[in-house]
């Protein structure tokens, strides 16, 4: 699976797009899923560093147990309503699926002392941004895998 980088190589104005969707508010949500199966939703801070998308996790937080045992991550940007009467200059919202890896993480100042916590990057399965078309009356949804590449369907 890939990295970011490949979404960004493949389709930069998409990508850019995602990115900018992402970085439009700190706090996003993460989905992972429980012992059980069952979904678990958390918060989550994450960024975009050298073609990579990377996310933390404290020591012993339930997040990080939850991709140890099973890699499969959903990541959704901050979201933001349309304004009524201005839904067209709505910018729409971003999600991201794939699989959590564990990197080498280290500590805050650079220095040998383990960090507070474990490091990830996700393994790209697609990206998607949801947003309206240019007269607010259909459902614009573009997607991208790295089987299929680019896809948009609208949507009455």
């Amino acid at each position: 699976m890939p990295a970011w980088k490949a979404v960004e190589e493949q389709e930069p104005e998409f990508a850019a797009r995602v990115r900018k969707l992402f970085d439009a508010g700190r706090h996003k949500t993460m989905a992972t899923l429980r012992a059980d199966g069952s979904p678990r939703i958390s918060g989550i801070e994450c960024e975009f560093v050298d073609g990579q998308l990377r996310f933390g996790s404290m020591n012993d937080a339930r997040k990080g147990a939850d991709l140890k045992r099973d890699p499969r991550v959903a990541l959704h940007g901050p979201t933001f309503h349309p304004t009524e009467g201005k839904e067209s200059e709505w910018p729409g919202e971003a999600k991201i699926a794939g699989r959590a890896v564990r990197t080498v993480a280290q500590s805050a100042d650079g220095g040998d002392e383990p960090p507070d916590g474990e490091g990830f990057t996700v393994d790209i399965t697609e990206v998607v941004i949801t947003g309206l078309d240019p007269g607010a009356t259909k459902l614009v949804v573009e997607s991208w895998t790295p089987e299929r590449g680019l896809r948009r369907v609208e949507r009455d």
